[in-house]
């Protein structure tokens, strides 16, 4: 086997190995030794790549924001240069976030009380600056293919996206807090904007 895949191998073990023990207990009670017995792997495979278990968290939460871009790109390349197919990519990856059980808002909450820790706080930084790309990128493609109004501010509007998907992460992990504007309306919300403000009467995602 060569090195790369291996390389791929055992980080895609760690992964969900570790995604599966954030689902069983959380991400503060989960320590490199679960990881190793779970996954089978030794403590020198797992060192090889990474120094601690945040290294792990860390990829756990930008693997989510990299398949909602794939997804998005993959309707947009298979012709579907409309605005409907594409949006259902982020409509899903919006309405995921609003489940408490959902593994990345878990590692997200978790992170960020590590901020203190400089290779969690660098990495929460690249994570959001990510996000806004990505949010501005789906626009600039939209405004490409004509089905989003180029009086539509990228960046602007991708920054806000963004602030408020996190609020909304953020929220579903406080327990029983009310919500009047839920993912459905945000979704909505982001439609609207993305559409001009035309949306159509009765008109669904």
């Amino acid at each position: 086997m060569k090195q790369e895949e291996r390389r791929q191998q055992t980080i895609r073990r760690l992964m969900d190995t570790t995604k599966e023990l954030i689902a069983e207990k959380g991400c503060h009670s989960i320590t490199m030794q679960d990881i190793m017995m779970k996954s089978g792997l030794t403590k020198g495979a797992i060192f090889h790549y990474v120094k601690s278990k945040n290294e792990i968290f860390i990829w756990v939460l930008q693997e989510r924001l990299e398949e909602t871009n794939g997804s998005f790109m993959n309707e947009v390349e298979h012709g579907r240069r409309n605005f409907d197919d594409p949006m259902q990519e982020i409509k899903k990856s919006i309405l995921a976030y609003e489940n408490p059980q959902d593994i990345t808002n878990k590692v997200l909450l978790y992170l960020l009380g590590k901020e203190d820790d400089p290779m969690v706080a660098e990495a929460l930084n690249q994570y959001y600056n990510r996000s806004v790309y990505l949010s501005k990128l789906w626009i600039e493609t939209g405004q490409k293919h004509g089905v989003i109004p180029e009086t539509v501010d990228a960046e602007k509007t991708g920054d806000m996206f963004t602030l408020m998907t996190l609020g909304l992460r953020i929220r579903s992990s406080i327990p029983q807090a009310k919500a009047a504007f839920k993912a459905q309306d945000l979704s909505e919300f982001i439609r609207d904007i993305l559409n001009g403000g035309e949306r159509r009467k009765g008109e669904e995602l």
